[in-house]
């Protein structure tokens, strides 16, 4: 049992939330980057637009700043219940629309990647940001 049970989960426990953090929080924050500075509000609200999504440009800015506005927020762990929140959103909407229908794999458009994106954003949702965040500055405060 005790090649089962390692003393560095005790240990280091408090670095699990803050490390899913910095890898969620970079994925959303550098893919609204991407949206927002690199490919343009105007090409996302086309990208919009080609699902049948309502109001493309609104969702485009919705989307593109959310990602990167709530990314920052997840790498800070400040507001992380919402920030997360609306990355399940996002994931979910993102599975349903864009990879379902590839099927698993990332390679061929599938849902792998979203689906772990999606999984993190749930753990953090309902772990929260930890101790090593805004989020745990303020709690501890109060």
């Amino acid at each position: 049992m005790k090649l089962l049970y390692m003393k560095c989960s005790e240990k280091w426990a408090d670095f699990a939330p803050l490390v899913l953090r910095l890898a969620l929080g970079a994925v959303f924050f550098l893919h609204g980057y991407d949206k927002v500075f690199v490919k343009g509000i105007p090409a996302i609200t086309g990208f919009m637009a080609s699902l049948s999504l309502p109001a493309p440009e609104l969702m485009a800015y919705i989307l593109s700043y959310g990602e990167l506005i709530g990314g920052a927020l997840i790498i800070l762990g400040a507001l992380t219940y919402w920030a997360t929140l609306f990355g399940i959103v996002v994931a979910v909407v993102a599975w349903v629309t864009v990879h379902l229908p590839n099927g698993f794999f990332v390679g061929d458009g599938g849902y792998e990647f979203i689906m772990l994106i999606l999984a993190a954003s749930v753990s953090l949702m309902i772990s929260g940001a930890g101790k090593y965040s805004v989020d745990g500055m303020m709690t501890k405060k109060m």
